[in-house]
């Protein structure tokens, strides 16, 4: 890394070389002084008037184009496909710790195995919540970037990986390692989310949900240029393959990459006994928040590597190395009121909401579901109550309980609303079910066409690019849609109508354009996807896949009686009957008619099935029940769902003692704790990839 500034003013040299090598110099001292120290010493217009000047110079002169000039930051031409590439040295997982507990049984078996009485010395890092990477130097140049994969092999990303700004793209050493193989994470800030989910609302355009699902999607991406606009950053954290280089342990590792020129997390701690990691951990358990990026726990690593190497490794985790994760938090607020939200069935679902809202898991929190009448009954929830708020897995706030110690006398039961909140028509409780219900007829309350056009519209149905709540409400306030397929009838003009554009720009429409091509691609998405949307009683996701795959065309399905619909997987006679009396409804065949005439596709094609199992050589999911849980890197959850499904396997929904793999992602929650009760083999990404063969 340069000590001093170089010069920043145009040196008296004729060369078009000499000048390019020297901005290319200039260019990645200022890069590294803003991204990698947080001290820029010159504003984003002088780097941007040198950026400017570098790439003129090139454009003139091709011939002085370099594989790490900064030029190539802004992202080349796309690339074809993404190639799968070996790594040198496996990419491990490693284990998970969830408690204190944990910690000391592993610092045990540390030290056992390394002897009693043999000092140890632990480095703590953040677990940061991005993406997995492995770059190669050779002869101190940026030649590969790829993804961690299934730890034996990965995407090669090296395209997008030059664009990632603070990272370098030569090492700062002279001579550098003729090999030099360093690990670490690729992430987004949240910052950076909200800039990019701003511009997308405005283009009418679906926000992305979190930082890691945008990072692993941007990393992917086979045009650099738009993963360059995307802003990733890394933080290095190990080594992989080394040639001319002697390193001994992890903080002298740490301390050469940062020599070297990458970004290393400045939050990294070093301690003698597990007490002063637990110590370490909990204090990072709250201060996590503050930080401009997401964490979900904390690393911890032997430091000294030739204790690592008499560690080793089990078959799937290197024994000198352990991940705490952090903890669900909670916190207490009050229960100013409940709010009732009317679903796409007509059932009333009463909503907490809360003052002051609460912090939790890095986001504010000011309301949480309270799910039905006896669910609010056995809580013993009143408006005006304390009450202690979680987010399970991190992810879905609920209400845990009510401190009754701090009622005051003031608060009140709730009760549900006898007319809709919505239309006014009537409400009516099921005598055999908590639930309290919308008497309208099916399509005539707002509240229910809305959730019935979220349910059609989402990612695992219909996947309409563009659409949204946002857009839901609109189109109803200016009544353009009174069914599912009034949405297929729709026209730039009546989108515009419905949110009229507020200056020059917005006037073009492209979030219109952008949702019109949406509903036009999602015509041909197939019978599941169709009969996934359109919400029938007692038919979830698998459960239309299952008819879809059974009937293969909607007449089929709709003219089954009972006794037909009973030969199906899972039907049972409850679910036959009322999955017969939806298709008998006046308003289904005529929603249906209108999907045919529209050009919906209404069939699906049988799915070839494994005949054979693992020991024929054959599929190893054929007939095994597997669960899906928590966030994936590479798959959505419905194409993970349906790969169980082309390999014979039976996508669940919930973990049982018949379940066969639990295979758990990111911040997987209540059906990883089940699993783990009932014995059920979990797998990771990887390695459910790995058990499949891909």
């Amino acid at each position: 890394m340069p000590k001093a500034s170089p010069a920043a003013s145009t040196p008296a040299v004729s060369s078009p070389a000499a000048r390019a090598a020297e901005l290319r110099k200039l260019l990645d001292y200022h890069n590294h002084k803003y991204y990698v120290d947080a001290a820029p010493e010159i504003s984003d217009r002088e780097f941007d008037r040198l950026l400017e000047e570098l790439t003129t110079i090139e454009a003139a002169h091709p011939e002085l184009v370099t594989p790490d000039s900064p030029t190539r930051r802004v992202g080349g031409k796309p690339v074809d496909e993404l190639t799968s590439v070996r790594h040198r040295r496996p990419m491990y997982s490693i284990e998970n710790s969830y408690n204190p507990d944990m910690l000391r049984e592993w610092d045990t078996s540390v030290r056992k195995a390394l002897g009693r009485g043999e000092p140890v010395t632990y480095v703590v890092e953040l677990k940061i919540d991005g993406v997995a990477m492995s770059l190669t130097y050779e002869g101190g140049v940026l030649t590969r970037g790829a993804t961690r994969g299934d730890g034996e092999t990965g995407d090669d990303v090296t395209h997008n990986v030059r664009t990632v700004p603070g990272l370098p793209l030569r090492l700062h050493a002279d001579p550098p390692p003729k090999l030099y193989e360093v690990r670490g994470e690729v992430f987004l800030t949240r910052a950076d989310l909200i800039r990019i989910n701003r511009r997308r609302v405005e283009e009418g355009d679906k926000p992305y949900e979190n930082c890691r699902n945008l990072t692993a999607g941007s990393i992917r991406l086979l045009d650099p240029q738009e993963a360059a606009r995307r802003t990733l950053r890394f933080f290095a954290y190990a080594l992989g393959e080394v040639d001319g280089l002697t390193i001994s342990s992890h903080r002298q590792s740490l301390a050469r990459m940062k020599e070297f020129g990458f970004p290393v997390n400045p939050h990294t701690a070093a301690f003698d006994t597990i007490d002063g990691v637990i110590a370490h951990c909990a204090k990072w358990n709250t201060k996590r928040h503050d930080l401009p990026y997401d964490t979900d726990g904390m690393v911890v690593k032997v430091d000294d590597f030739g204790q690592r190497e008499r560690l080793g490794y089990t078959s799937k985790f290197p024994r000198w190395a352990r991940a705490y994760k952090f903890e669900a938090e909670q916190a207490v607020t009050k229960l100013a009121r409940v709010e009732v939200q009317v679903g796409r069935t007509g059932k009333l679902t009463p909503v907490a909401h809360f003052d002051p809202p609460v912090r939790l898991a890095g986001t504010t929190v000011g309301r949480a579901s309270l799910h039905n009448a006896d669910e609010m009954a056995r809580k013993d929830i009143k408006v005006g109550d304390m009450v202690v708020v979680e987010k399970a897995g991190e992810i879905i706030p609920q209400v845990v309980r009510v401190e009754t110690a701090a009622r005051t006398g003031a608060e009140t039961a709730f009760e549900f609303p006898a007319n809709c909140p919505i239309c006014n028509s009537p409400t009516r409780r099921d005598p055999d079910s908590p639930f309290v219900y919308c008497s309208a007829p099916r399509g005539q309350c707002g509240g229910q066409l809305k959730r019935q056009l979220l349910q059609f519209a989402r990612r695992a149905a219909m996947d309409i690019e563009g659409f949204g709540e946002a857009i839901a409400d609109e189109l109803l306030a200016a009544d353009l849609v009174e069914s599912l397929p009034d949405l297929y009838r729709l026209t730039k003009d009546d989108l515009l109508k419905a949110r009229p554009p507020k200056d020059a720009k917005k006037a073009k429409g492209k979030w219109a354009d952008n949702l019109l091509e949406g509903l036009a691609g999602s015509k041909d998405r197939g019978l599941a996807r169709v009969l996934a949307g359109m919400g029938i009683p007692h038919v979830a996701d698998s459960m239309a896949d299952i008819l879809a795959q059974e009937f293969l065309s909607i007449d089929e399905l709709m003219d089954a009686p009972v006794e037909r619909l009973l030969q199906a997987e899972g039907v049972g006679p409850e679910r036959a009957a009322a999955i017969h009396d939806y298709f008998q409804l006046p308003a289904v065949r005529d929603m249906i008619a209108d999907f045919k005439e529209l050009g919906l596709k209404l069939t699906e094609e049988k799915r070839a099935v494994p005949t054979a199992g693992p020991a024929a050589g054959g599929s190893p999911l054929l007939g095994k029940t597997v669960v899906v849980t928590g966030t994936m890197a590479r798959y959505e959850r419905a194409e993970l769902e349906d790969l169980i499904r082309s390999l014979g396997g039976k996508p669940s929904g919930s973990v049982s003692k018949k379940t066969d793999y639990v295979v758990a992602g990111e911040k997987a929650g209540s059906k990883l704790d089940k699993a783990k009760e009932l014995g059920v083999p979990v797998l990771t990404e990887d390695e459910f990839d790995k058990l499949i063969g891909k």
